[in-house]
């Protein structure tokens, strides 16, 4: 191990683009052997819609008319020929990848903890708002090349999506060991308080209904569906109301998801802000008087 990274520094000196490769490094904790595999982890789909957009506007004739035939065939998936210039098979993969690492090291962490327990705890830990988190923190978001024309939904779903990609990347670059070292020593060991995380409540949603109840307060949850313009998929947008006011929102790909990312939000209000707690009380008041 310590003969491979002596190695993979010497080659450092010899890359002709120093920057990217040192970004990924430092992310990493060691030298990624072959960076386009990083770089294709980083590249959102709309990046490769917009090139093919371009691509479109400059062919002529014949080649259009087959560009057009191919987007008519596939609908409204991805056209083959850009099909795989996104992170979205990487993901793929690092979803599988990052599942099994996240499993063993609970496994070892509780060892009198039931099945019940150990995968509930997994899955909050891979859920799309802890890997955008996660994303963030190691500065893994800020790398991310897009359009920039993405919708606010979609856009709150990148982050993550791009870390399951790189732990895809990872585990085709530097094999399933290095991904492991990865989430261990650069990931859990730095950001992840894996105790706190499973003292939180698992459903949100639940928790804020049971404050209220507790407090008396009438709620109610409001959704509206979207489609993604991209993919044509479903996306939900929750609002979630205390006494009329705004307390949260949330998207998601499910109304489940989007509710739950609302009332989380609205959870931190109620419970950490008291100007919020007395302007609810207000306007409880208020609707009694």
């Amino acid at each position: 191990m310590v003969i491979s990274d002596l190695l993979d520094n010497i080659r450092l000196l010899f890359v002709s683009e120093k920057k990217p490769f040192l970004q990924i490094k430092k992310i990493l904790g060691f030298c990624p052997h072959n960076i386009k595999l990083y770089q294709l982890a980083l590249l959102h789909k709309s990046v490769a819609h917009e090139r093919y957009e371009q691509k479109l506007k400059q062919a002529r004739g014949k080649e259009r008319n087959e560009l057009r035939k191919e987007r008519r065939k596939e609908g409204f998936r991805q056209p083959a020929a850009i099909s795989h210039v996104n992170n979205e098979r990487l993901e793929y993969l690092g979803d599988a990848i990052l599942g099994a690492i996240v499993a063993d090291i609970l496994y070892k962490h509780y060892a009198n903890k039931q099945e019940g327990f150990l995968t509930d705890l997994r899955s909050r830990l891979v859920c799309r708002s802890s890997l955008n988190e996660l994303s963030h923190k190691i500065g893994l978001d800020a790398l991310v090349k897009h359009s920039g024309t993405v919708n606010n939904a979609h856009n709150s779903f990148m982050g993550g999506n791009a870390f399951e990609a790189f732990i895809g990347a990872i585990y085709l670059d530097r094999g399933y060991s290095y991904c492991q070292r990865f989430l261990e020593s650069q990931v859990f060991r730095k950001y992840v308080n894996i105790d706190e995380v499973a003292s939180r409540p698992s459903n949100f949603k639940s928790a804020l209904i049971e404050w209220c109840q507790k407090n008396q307060f009438r709620f109610r949850f409001e959704q509206k569906e979207s489609r993604d313009k991209e993919s044509n998929s479903p996306v939900f947008h929750s609002q979630v109301f205390i006494e009329e006011v705004p307390c949260g929102t949330g998207n998601g790909y499910s109304k489940k998801e989007s509710d739950q990312e609302a009332a989380k939000h609205a959870l931190q209000k109620v419970k950490k802000d008291r100007s919020f707690q007395a302007g609810l009380k207000k306007a409880k008041a208020g609707k009694e008087g």
